[in-house]
């Protein structure tokens, strides 16, 4: 095996650097882009690539990327979605998308390897410096006061591996969007919480009839054994979401509330569970495009605080991933929109007191935006992870159409921020009240 003798780059500096080009770091470095700030995005792959991800994007999610300015035409590509059905009990309900002033009252599906590589190229557009195949190894501090001054990285090859060349990049701020594991953070002493749900998704693609459907699908009854051999209800779902291109995106997601999560063989429950399907789906092995995969949902905000000492945080990094129905994206690119506003916010300010003093406001923003909703979407995936609440929710939930369109709406929080219906109205309340995540 070669040896390569480590060569450090010059360095490149600027008044931002982001790392993870997912979305929301692109969606973060575009905003700041826009504001005038000048902005280097690095990523440890290269565009197109792939991530482990459910492709469906609810009306939230959608919001954002009408905010962002991405175009999304179904000449272009992108499969739009009428609502959720929902399996379970023996029951199959259709629910349309609420039909709200502040959200979209449709969904989209797009696979993350064209999804991520066209919110990278609309950060580029607006001046973003894009470094690919640039994968952060470890933060530069200053010695004295500790805050994060830039960081390190290793240039990597075509087929991921180190060259051996390694540069430095500097900034006054540094955004960690570098996923649930964020080495970044870690570098920075921030770990996760473990008193935050955590989920694990796993997923693959089958070419099929249904990838056309106008719907998402999700199934309430995923099953499991114990170590005594008797069938447990697990919390989460299963997902089938219509590509549009031949295929269907297959897969399921977890909670970690269960005392059956770390037990269970979550690809061995896939492949059970899609047995049980009609054999005209053609969803089985010989359909089977690609492994399956498997990638965690850091929830709740698992990982705190949200910004300090010059490193601030977006996504899954922050652990913004919404423990009530698993949703990432849009959290991503919200925090990211959030973020962008605060950051321009400081640096239009003179000094690096006032500077500090407006970026120490960041983990404030978040928790008014999401805190109070993710305080009790920890305590509902505390509640479901009993095997029993989780079998009355299916069997009693379901056939009650009114309250399922309820829950539809609290769980993909989807409702009015102002006025709205009673339902709105009292749900706001409570996320207000409740204690900030």
């Amino acid at each position: 095996m070669s040896q390569h003798t480590p060569e450090t780059a010059s360095d490149e500096s600027a008044d931002v650097i982001v790392v993870g080009a997912g979305p929301g770091g692109s969606a973060t470095a575009a905003y700041l882009a826009m504001a005038g700030l000048d902005v280097l995005l690095l990523e440890k792959t290269s565009f197109p690539r792939e991530k482990v991800c459910g492709d469906g994007l609810t009306p939230r999610a959608v919001r954002e990327l009408i905010t962002l300015g991405i175009p999304t035409p179904e000449e272009d590509g992108w499969i739009r979605n009428k609502g959720l059905r929902i399996i379970g009990g023996g029951m199959r309900l259709q629910l349309d998308w609420p039909d709200l002033s502040t959200f979209p009252p449709y969904g989209l599906v797009r696979t993350r390897q064209d999804f991520d590589d066209i919110l990278a190229k609309h950060a580029v557009k607006h001046g973003v410096r894009l470094r690919e195949r640039t994968n952060v190894s470890g933060a530069v501090r200053d010695d004295k006061t500790g805050r994060i001054t830039g960081v390190t990285a290793k240039e990597m090859d075509d087929n991921g591996r180190a060259t051996g060349k390694t540069m430095t990049y500097a900034a006054p701020l540094v955004i960690a969007a570098d996923g649930n594991s964020s080495r970044l953070s870690l570098a920075m002493g921030r770990t996760k919480r473990e008193d935050r749900p955590m989920g694990v998704a796993v997923r693959t693609y089958y070419t099929s009839p249904r990838h056309d459907d106008d719907y998402l699908e999700s199934w309430l009854e995923l099953w499991s054994k114990d170590k005594d051999g008797k069938d447990v209800l697990l919390p989460g779902y299963g997902w089938i979401f219509g590509v549009g291109d031949g295929t269907s995106n297959v897969g399921l997601g977890i909670l970690n509330t269960s005392s059956a999560f770390g037990k269970t063989d979550y690809k061995d429950v896939m492949r059970q569970w899609v047995a049980t399907m009609p054999q005209e789906w053609t969803y089985n092995d010989e359909t089977m495009i690609g492994d399956i995969r498997g990638a965690a949902l850091p929830m709740g905000f698992n990982r705190q605080p949200h910004y300090a000492d010059g490193l601030l945080l977006v996504g899954d990094a922050g652990g913004m991933v919404n423990p009530f129905n698993g949703e990432g994206i849009a959290y991503a690119m919200e925090s990211g929109r959030l973020a962008a506003e605060v950051v321009a916010q400081a640096f239009a300010r003179a000094d690096d007191a006032g500077r500090e003093r407006v970026l120490q406001g960041y983990p404030g923003v978040m928790k008014n935006a999401l805190g109070g909703y993710y305080t009790i979407g920890r305590g509902f995936a505390k509640v479901i992870g009993n095997p029993e609440v989780m079998k009355l929710a299916v069997k009693y939930g379901l056939p009650r159409e009114t309250m399922m369109r309820y829950a539809l709406k609290v769980m993909a929080n989807l409702s009015e921020p102002h006025g709205g219906s009673a339902g709105d109205r009292l749900f706001n309340a409570l996320s207000r009240i409740a204690p900030a995540a």
